[in-house]
């Protein structure tokens, strides 16, 4: 999740009919990741892991993925799906770091079940969940189907989809990593995939976070920003000790970046820190072409969802009909011109 930078920025609740007509970037392995952990097997005897066909096969990405993109389609909004790429080697320790966790998290599974403890069980899946090869290959899979664009980033993927609303090729970032900031995406929607679902009794709304009028407001520049980051931590540097944002913003604005923070409180500057700015203020990006939306292939969408994955006629019915409501509102000439 990177650097939270929920306390210093200003948030404003959006409906999603406000992104109408956009073309919004997301960041497709933390949605995933969401939809793997809350679409779970969770009976008295479920095992708690993420929901599969009869046949075994995980089934969970391709719900919340079909559902969640029938949404922003009916919405009138065009979704683009940006995948992580290879990770920066400044990045390595976390995912060093995130891979043990899930080892662990996986043996206490294993464990609970073993001994019939379901309850136990449930709570650890989440933290066993893995998005693999090929669950990746059934979500671009489907994705193809549904004509809705993807890429996959040169390194972070929501920092492939910053530089790419700053070159014009998106107008909104819609993920949950504050970092998509640092990277410099004018545009920041959270909640965007979660919106209207309930959480601890509460409804979830999308925030839209606008980053030149928070900058303004706060008095810094980005490359500001970013040092203030570094500071508090992020995913390419642990951050200096008794350094959180309200503090680290105070510092900035006192001394103007990390070295004069450094010299004013005496620690060393970080090291390897213009790598870690570079990849921040010029992250790694690749090409992003044919971008505009496909047609639908509704003949593989039944292949693929009810004859290979078991889907039932209903639930697929249920999504199409949903945009084909859209088009017919729209008054477009086709599913494949739903924007």
């Amino acid at each position: 999740m990177g650097c939270n930078l929920r306390d210093l920025v200003e948030a404003e609740d959006i409906e999603i009919s406000q992104l109408v007509g956009q073309r919004v970037g997301v960041d497709a392995f933390l949605v995933a990741f969401q939809f793997l952990t809350s679409i779970r097997a969770t009976g008295p005897e479920g095992d708690g892991g993420p929901l599969r066909n009869a046949d075994g096969h995980i089934v969970a990405h391709l719900m919340g993925f079909l559902a969640r993109t029938t949404m922003l389609l009916e919405a009138g909004v065009q979704p683009i799906y940006v995948f992580d790429g290879e990770h920066p080697e400044l990045k390595a320790d976390v995912m060093a770091q995130r891979r043990q966790r899930n080892v662990d998290a996986t043996a206490r599974w294993k464990t609970a079940l073993a001994e019939g403890d379901f309850l136990a069980a449930q709570k650890h899946a989440r933290g066993a969940v893995r998005y693999t090869g090929d669950l990746i290959e059934e979500t671009q899979r489907l994705l193809d189907l549904l004509g809705v664009r993807w890429i996959t980033a040169a390194a972070e993927g929501e920092a492939q989809a910053a530089v790419m609303a700053q070159r014009g090729e998106l107008d909104v970032v819609a993920t949950q990593d504050w970092d998509a900031l640092l990277y410099g995406s004018p545009v920041l929607v959270r909640n965007l995939m979660s919106a209207g679902s309930r959480r601890r009794g509460r409804v979830i709304r999308a925030q839209r976070i606008d980053l030149e009028p928070n900058l303004q407001r706060l008095g810094i520049s980005r490359e500001q920003l970013v040092d203030l980051a570094i500071m508090v931590g992020t995913d390419f540097h642990p951050g200096i000790r008794g350094i959180g944002p309200k503090t680290g913003l105070k510092l900035i604005i006192a001394h103007g970046d990390i070295e004069g923070v450094a010299r004013f409180k005496e620690f060393g500057i970080p090291e390897r820190l213009d790598e870690i700015r570079r990849l921040f203020l010029d992250h790694p990006a690749c090409p992003a072409d044919g971008l505009a939306p496909g047609v639908i292939d509704e003949e593989g969408l039944r292949d693929f969802l009810i004859t290979e994955r078991g889907f039932s006629e209903d639930r697929l019915d249920r999504n199409l009909n949903r945009i084909r409501e859209h088009v017919r509102r729209a008054g477009q000439s086709s599913l494949g011109d739903f924007i």
